[in-house]
């Protein structure tokens, strides 16, 4: 049996290894998948307890061989990337792409981030989930989810790439609509699929841009300069791709599916929010890096993008009553903090912010879940209150992830907040000169927003008094051991992962930073509008502005309950407009969704059902039987008939031959 220390050797030192890490999930998603299908089919009987094993055991065993890669990135001392070609996928003429995987300094960051965070959901769920009828299903599309999540990560090509993120969007369908016996559930996951295929069309056509001017999908041979990239050509291919990432990762105007995404099973909004599903829009910018580095205008869009939809989203949060549905739209809101540093050129710190983002939301995530379990399914903040004491270990998780949300100092979400809103501000714009100014201070009182309205469902959910039914109340309890033990250790990553980054102007040394920085330094912009020994003087007063939300929401609904009622009456309709989401769906009901749908009632009903049903089938039908009923008429039974008939064809036949 081989050592500890020889398996790790083995694993830092074969490249052929690299497919083991979406092969673990995958082939779990199979196992699962078998079994749950013979298991309903009768031919097995097995215990419930062993697909989340199976499951769990799968993601863990990729995160092992994910930490091993990442060993061997840390011990070498000169950049590194490795790659493995699995076979040849796709070859016509002159288009080939193999299924080839690739680790740089970004992928195996992202993949160990991605396979521990999944880990953890996936141990949850094994609490969360018990006892519904629908267990070995899940586990297999959590698995499947997982596998996409690594092959979109660790694709070498764009083709690759795009499997696994129509991957991770079919498994996102099957998991928010995995309760499809519900007709509202069923239908949130048909939104998430149809809003994904809108933006997905972008995506598509940068594909074909990119093959028409450079020949090839290879994302080494693109980053090495192949193809007659152009400034004008590299803003349309980076804006179809940004389309594409609009879509997947919710930002506006196709924001619209992720806060219907809440209706599937707690520890899936934790996954789709927290890992590489909506986040994927983030990577791909982040990874076509040299593209938007030659194509300011679209890198423009995407920062302009980033903050109007992050204070968007923030603003929707601040009325929001169900528990899911507030960190649906501060996902949102952080999604768009995350484009607006990689739109600025901050891509290292985009990354960062997407990796504590990670841990801090699915904490908060798992946590809401913790107190829905608790609360017999209840998700109306209104109803809630005082839950400090019966789920005191869940409380403790949820103000660990609302600290690091808010940017509370020292945790990990202050660093990289801090990092975005300094580079945003240092970063001159050649374009826009005054842009940075005005992107800055969106995104600083979009901050003040998100400490306020995450202080409010802080306290309104944990403090005060309990203003549900007292019966709940009363046989509430802590979630079992499965499921607290992701949530702390969640928290612990939510309160240290930031330390990975602090930034060198406060005395820290920037681990992640410099990482990343091989990778990024030929596309990153020189932050000299500012001299870093401002950086703590601007940092001060990100402490301050979040600070201050936080202190509000304290007065407004932790000490004077009744401030709370007038708040969002000081503007005039503010409060129903921000109760009512901007109405933005409304009015693609109106302006869009009617309309196709009356016009695909009007095919239905005029071409397909009397022209092809009422026409074509059943005047066939008609005909079929007008002809059988003459060859009805020909049987009758007589000999003589038959053998005239057999006479007249033979003559007729004797005819054609002799003519």
């Amino acid at each position: 049996m081989l050592e500890l220390n020889q398996i790790q050797e083995t694993l830092l030192t074969a490249d052929r290894w690299l497919w083991l890490i979406p092969a673990f999930p995958l082939l779990g998603a199979l196992v699962n998948g078998l079994l749950t299908l013979a298991a309903a089919r009768g031919i097995l009987r097995l215990p419930p307890a062993l697909h989340p094993v199976l499951a769990c055991l799968a993601a863990f065993a990729s995160f092992l061989a994910s930490w091993g890669a990442f060993a061997r990135f840390r011990a070498s001392a000169e950049p590194l990337q490795l790659a493995q070609e699995l076979f040849s996928w796709i070859e016509s003429g002159p288009l080939k792409a193999s299924f080839a995987l690739q680790l740089d300094a970004l992928s195996v960051s992202l993949v160990v981030f991605i396979t521990f965070t999944a880990f953890l959901i996936h141990v949850y769920s094994a609490g969360y989930m018990k006892g519904d009828p629908g267990y070995g299903r899940y586990f297999t599309y959590l698995n499947l989810f997982l596998a996409s999540m690594l092959i979109l990560v660790m694709a070498k090509n764009l083709l690759l790439l795009f499997l696994g993120w129509e991957g991770v969007g079919f498994c996102s369908y099957l998991l928010i609509g995995f309760w499809y016996q519900d007709e509202a559930k069923a239908e949130a996951g048909k939104k998430a699929i149809i809003v994904n295929r809108i933006g997905d069309a972008g995506f598509l056509a940068g594909l074909l841009a990119v093959y028409t001017l450079a020949g090839t999908f290879d994302l080494g041979e693109l980053a090495s300069g192949k193809g007659a990239f152009t400034e004008a050509t590299a803003t349309l291919v980076c804006l179809l791709f940004f389309f594409g990432a609009v879509g997947k990762s919710a930002q506006i105007p196709l924001h619209v599916w992720l806060p219907d995404a809440m209706a599937g099973p707690t520890p899936v909004s934790a996954l789709i929010h927290a890992a590489t599903m909506v986040t994927a829009g983030v990577y791909l910018v982040a990874r076509l890096h040299f593209l938007y580095a030659s194509a300011p205008w679209a890198a423009l869009v995407v920062s302009v993008v980033g903050v109007v939809t992050a204070l968007f989203a923030a603003s929707i949060a601040l009325a929001q009553n169900d528990i899911k549905k507030v960190l649906a739209y501060s996902t949102i809101s952080q999604l768009g903090f995350m484009f607006l540093a990689v739109g600025v050129g901050a891509y290292g710190i985009g990354i960062f912010h997407l990796i504590t983002h990670g841990f801090f939301k699915a904490c908060l995530f798992l946590a809401a879940g913790s107190v829905i379990h608790a609360l017999h399914g209840e998700q109306d903040i209104r109803k809630m209150g005082g839950l400090l004491k019966p789920i005191p270990l869940t409380c403790v998780s949820f103000v660990l992830g609302w600290l690091a949300i808010i940017g509370f100092p020292g945790f990990s979400g202050f660093f990289s907040k801090d990092g975005i809103l300094w580079h945003v501000l240092a970063t001159p714009n050649p374009k826009v000169p005054y842009l940075p100014h005005l992107l800055y201070f969106t995104a600083l009182f979009t901050s003040f927003l998100t400490a306020f309205y995450m202080t409010r469902l802080t306290l309104r959910v944990f403090f005060g008094e309990y203003r549900g039914d007292a019966e709940v109340l009363e046989k509430a309890h802590e979630s079992p051991r499965v499921m607290t033990f992701p949530l702390l250790a969640l928290g612990i990553g939510s309160l240290c992962v930031g330390w990975i980054g602090v930034p060198e102007a406060i005395g820290g040394g920037d681990s992640l930073g410099r990482f990343l920085e091989p990778l990024f330094s030929l596309s990153t912009p020189v932050a000299d509008a500012l001299s870093h020994s401002m950086e703590p003087i601007f940092m001060l007063l990100a402490i301050l502005v979040s600070g201050l939300g936080l202190l509000l929401a304290w007065y407004v609904y932790g000490l004077k309950h009744v401030v709370s009622a007038k708040l969002l009456q000081l503007i005039p309709g503010g409060k129903k407009a921000l109760e009512g989401k901007y109405f933005v769906d409304e009015l693609y009901e109106v302006t869009i969704v009617r309309w196709v749908k009356g016009f695909a009632q009007v095919v239905s009903d005029r071409l397909v059902e009397r022209l092809l049903v009422e026409g074509l089938v059943d005047k066939g039908v008609t005909a079929l039987y007008a002809v059988a009923r003459w060859m009805k008429g020909a049987q009758m039974g007589l000999v003589r008939a038959y053998l005239g008939y057999i006479a007249i064809g033979a003559g007729l036949l004797i005819y054609w031959m002799l003519k």
